[in-house]
This record gives structure tokens, sequence and C-alpha cells, in this order.
């Protein structure tokens, strides 16, 4: 019954804010498509407000889970219009908390203990509070400030089951909307599902914050604070508590002479550093989640929070991803067609001309422009959406990427807006390559194999032998269906000869017995 009146809500919802008319009625057909055109021409009001703010509203009268929906929908602009994209990025975290003994009541029961014994002292009163959790500040009996991360109580019963309210509104849009498979809505709710669910995991969080600290523990660059592991459980995380300036509080940059061309540029090689030095990068690069230290405003160094959702590339989609960035610097498009066959990215048998010629047609009106203004997050998404005409499987890793790199350079053309990532970008890329790939990093990689393959050499003998006797009995099993087949084959000839010569005797008979 519970499912039923929620459902009941979002059709009401989705009724008042008119989201009927994102529908493209005029394109579909049957009858949905005339009550939909029916009831919206006949009954409802025409909508004053532009599609993108009514569907932003729509999901923040429905609550947290939409809301957070609502974030992730804005990155995927290589799916929705980019004036809806544009619009549910004002959605914002703050959201009502939960009540303050509500909150203390899941740190004892995590914890075990009460909060005036954890802590020296704790403050009731949230500091902010987001879709899934909220967090108090508090300090540990050794003077250390640090903050405390609390998980909604109940939240992830009622994200279930708004989860699957989307699966069904998603299987519907597949079905009904002309332009529903393509649009890949199913897809997109179950990637939305595993992102939140980890997200109600604090330790995964605090786990992939100590991993990102450890590889920038000595950088000047990013800052990531400690974790508390003591007190650290699957709904409260307790960190370090840091002391920043908002990436978007531009005043407060420029009062302390912060160096904003520099930090627009830290910003884009610690990105990459994560990308392709690790091979771990912080995914949820949004400015909630990214603060500007206070100390050293001349070599400025960036701090971030909330590592709950990580991307990670294989070596495999490293190489390619590097290769495919250069040759749409140096605009070489058969090299990009060419490496999108060879990876797999699109099907082995597409034509690499025609490719070719649609991605031309794509970047060519778009380096018109001079470079700084040319957006490289915008840039992969016409490549993405080019491919996908030649059936590209988007990977779950590359969309990642491309949201956390829209984020980066938004942010760092708020922060300079001469930035001109290419110039930045191209050179790590080129450098990263050569000493990957380079006689020095083939030589690295080599050292870092040897020992495994050291380990299997004394197996190898074996490992040859299992393999020449297993040749062996399928060459034995292989002679021995074919003496069956011919066995078999012998036995239908003679079959088939007898047969005849029977026939031949009845006739023979037949005609003697007529003489």
């Amino acid at each position: 019954m519970s499912r039923i009146i929620r459902l009941g809500k979002i059709i009401g919802t989705i009724i008042h804010y008119r989201l009927d008319t994102l529908l493209d009625i005029d394109n579909s057909s049957g009858k949905l498509a005339w009550l939909l055109t029916t009831v919206s021409s006949r009954f409802l009001p025409k909508p004053e407000r532009s599609r993108g703010e009514r569907l932003r509203l729509a999901l923040e009268s429905l609550g947290p889970i939409f809301v957070k929906f609502g974030q992730m929908l804005s990155t995927r602009r290589d799916l929705i219009p980019i004036d809806i994209a544009d619009e549910l990025a004002k959605l914002q975290d703050q959201v009502p908390p939960f009540p303050q003994q509500q909150a203390i009541a899941t740190i004892e029961a995590a914890l075990g203990e009460s909060v005036d014994t954890i802590f020296a002292r704790f403050s009731a009163e949230p500091m902010a509070s987001a879709s899934v959790a909220q967090v108090h500040a508090a300090t540990l009996h050794s003077g250390e400030q640090v903050v405390v991360k609390v998980v909604r109580p109940g939240i992830k019963k009622i994200i279930t089951q708004d989860i699957k309210l989307l699966f069904t509104l998603a299987r519907l849009i597949e079905k009904y909307l002309p332009d529903g498979k393509r649009l890949r809505p199913v897809e997109v709710i179950a990637d939305y599902q595993l992102t939140i669910l980890d997200e109600l995991d604090l330790q995964r969080e605090a786990a992939n914050t100590s991993q990102l600290r450890r590889n920038f523990e000595h950088s000047d660059s990013l800052y990531v604070p400690a974790v508390h592991f003591d007190y650290t459980r699957r709904n409260v995380l307790v960190m370090e508590r840091i002391d920043g300036i908002s990436v978007t509080d531009l005043p407060a940059l420029t009062a302390q002479n912060t160096n904003m061309k520099l930090l627009a540029e830290r910003g884009v090689e610690t990105f990459f550093t994560q990308v392709f030095r690790d091979s771990f990068f912080h995914a949820d690069m949004h400015p909630g989640n990214v603060f500007i230290a206070k100390q050293h405003p001349e070599s400025p160094q960036y701090i971030v929070i909330d590592c709950a959702i990580i991307g990670s590339l294989s070596d495999f989609d490293q190489y390619y991803l590097a290769r495919n960035l250069l040759a749409i610097f140096h605009r070489d498009y058969r090299l990009v067609a060419e490496l999108h066959i060879e990876c797999g990215w699109v099907p082995p048998d597409t034509r690499a001309h025609e490719f070719e010629s649609a991605i031309r047609s794509a970047c060519e009106p778009i380096f018109a422009k001079p470079l700084k203004e040319i957006s490289f997050g915008q840039m992969l998404i016409y490549l993405f959406q080019t491919a996908r005409r030649f059936d590209m499987e988007i990977q779950p890793s590359l969309v990642l990427l491309q949201k956390t790199l829209l984020n980066i350079e938004g942010m760092g053309r708020d922060l300079y807006p001469e930035l001109n990532l290419w110039d930045t970008a191209q050179p790590f890329l080129e450098n990263w390559i050569k000493d990957r790939y380079g006689r020095d990093g083939i030589s690295r990689q080599l050292q870092k194999k040897l020992p495994g393959w050291l380990e299997k050499l004394p197996q190898l003998p074996d490992a040859v032998f299992d393999t020449l006797k297993q040749s062996a009995q399928l060459q034995q099993a292989y002679n021995k269906q074919q003496r069956q087949l011919e066995l078999l084959e012998k036995q239908l000839r003679l079959q088939h000869i007898s047969q005849w010569l029977i026939l031949g005797v009845a006739l023979t008979a037949l005609y003697l017995y007529w003489i």
C-alpha cells in the first residue's frame, strides 16, 4: 500500500509540474500518446516555467532520493538536453536535517558508548545535511577537531522502495517513448542504484578517503583529511575537520591574493594524476566537496572531502583514452576512429572512414573557436554521442571520468576564465605515454611482473605437459568421433543399398510372377 501511495504522489507531481511536456508526443504512436495528448491539451494548464526548471522543482518536491538522482542525471549530458542538464545542476545538497536525537542514537548504537564518553565535545546541531547523511562537529579527547558523518535512519528502505519505482518508470519510458531505448533509462537507474547504495556504506568511503590521502601524502596540490577508523562504522564516519575556503567563494579567494591561474592549472593536473598515475580518481568533484586551504595562497592547495564515489580505469582503457585524447588534440580523426575500433569501443565491423567522417563533422565546428573557449568535457560528450551512432557501448568508468572532467573544467574556468585546459592536459598526457610506454616505463613494468613470472616458472613444465595431454585427449576424442561418424555414414550407406536391393528383389519377383 505504501508503494501505491508513493507512486500516486509521483504521478501527482508529474501532473502538477506538467512533466508530460518533456515527452515527444508528436513522434510517438499508440493509445498512450492519444491519452497524453488529450489530457494535457484539455485538462492541464499550459506550463509557464521552462521544462528544466519544472523537472528540478518536481525532483525537489519528491525528496532526497530524487534530488540525488537529479544531481546524477545532470552529469549525463550525453543523454539529456543541455538546458535540462544546466537546470538540474542547480540542485543543492542541502535538505532538511533529521532530528538531533536520532543522530545521537545512531552514533551511540554504532560505537557502543554515549557521545559524551566518545567525544570531549559534540554539537547536536548539524553543520550540513545532505541526501543520505548529515554532518556534526565534534572534538576528540586529544583536542583534535573532527566531523561526524551519520547516515539517515531508515534511508536504505526508502531508497530501495524509490529505486523500484524508478525502474518501473524507466521501463515505461524505454517502452513508450520514441527515443526511449537510446536513452537507456534502465541502465541509468541501475548505475544510480549502485552509486547511491555505495554511498550508504561509510566504511567504504573511509577506505577510499584513506587511499586517496596516501596517494597525495606529500603533495602541494591536494590535501585529503585523515580518517579515524576506530570511530568509523557502516553508518558513522569520523574524520579530521578541515578549515578551508569553498572553491565557489571567489571574493574570499581574491581577498587573500590566491594565485588563481596556478590554482586552476593544479586542479587539471591533479585530476589527470588521479586518472593516469593512480587509476583512482574522486568521481564526485562538485563544488560542495572542494575547498581551498587558507595557507600559502601564492601556492594554493585543494582540499577534497566525500570520497564515496571513486572511479578507476584499467591499463587498457588508460592507454587507449590517452591516445584518443592526444589524437583529438592533433585533430587526427582517422587515428581516433581506428583507436575506437582497435580497443573495441565500437563493433569491429565499423567502417573506419565513415566513423572518421562523422567525428570530423562533430569536432571541426568546435575547433573553429579559440582553444581557451573550447570545453574539453563537451568535446568528449560530442565524441561519445557520435560513437553511439556506431553502436558504441558507454563504459561506466568513462561516464564517471566524463562527469568528473566536466566538474573540474567548470571549476577551473570559474576560478580563472582564461584557463586553457588543452595547454595543461596535452603535455601531461604526452609525458605520461612516454614515461609509461617508453624504454624505462616498459623496464619498470617488466621488473614489476618478473617476480610473478618467476614464481610461476616451476609450474611451466607441468602446465605444458597438461596442455599437451589435454591436446592429445582432445585429438583422441576427435578421432573417436570421426570414426563414429564414418561408421554411421557406412551404416547409412549400407542401409541405403539394402533398401535398394530389397526393392530390386521385390520388383524382380513381381516381374517373374507376372510372366
